[in-house]
């Protein structure tokens, strides 16, 4: 008889959110949110400044960055070309302490997207969002609860699920001290 695998342990893509910064309000800005409606045919939100910092002319409020949340078989596809860029290879450090993964590419041409002289070339930031079913009683408004400490997902079940799933490899850095 063979033995199945627990459902309730299974790792997914929950979410992708993909974030461009750019310093400032204007025409640059609206760019960036036109990149973003091309990449992921959503209409993308604005970020704003949390604080004013005069040596780069940010006030507090204002816009800075867009973003776009991507779920389903399109965040697939948009993770699957943003690995292609970095040749399926991640460092150890990409990895959070709760599951989560997230990386940057220079050129947002490389994903595939026409280049356009007049909107120029923007890097990006991916962030991926992995959950276990049952992720929702911790945030549901009736009868919320904990999640368990064994259900919670680790750094090492995200590295093992994304070398299985996207078969990237994970590189480890170690410093030498000299």
């Amino acid at each position: 008889m063979a033995v199945k695998e627990n459902v309730m342990r299974q790792i997914k893509v929950e979410k992708l959110v993909v974030q461009c910064c750019i310093g400032g309000e204007g025409d640059q800005l609206t760019k960036v949110a036109k990149v973003l409606n091309q990449l992921t045919d959503q209409t993308p939100s604005f970020g704003k400044s949390r604080l004013t910092v005069r040596g780069f002319g940010i006030r507090r409020g204002q816009k800075i960055s867009a973003m776009c949340t991507v779920r389903g078989d399109k965040a697939m596809d948009i993770i699957e070309k943003a690995l292609r860029v970095k040749s399926y290879t991640l460092p150890e450090s990409c990895f959070s302490s709760n599951g989560n993964f997230g990386f940057g590419i220079t050129e947002h041409i490389d994903l595939g997207i026409k280049y356009d002289p007049a909107i120029g070339i923007f890097g990006m930031d991916f962030t991926i969002v992995l959950a276990r079913p049952g992720k929702r009683v911790a945030v549901r408004k009736h009868n919320q609860t904990a999640v368990g400490c064994a259900h919670k997902i680790s750094k090492q079940d995200a590295i093992d699920f994304t070398v299985q799933k996207f078969e990237v490899s994970v590189t480890t850095h170690k410093i030498h001290k000299m």
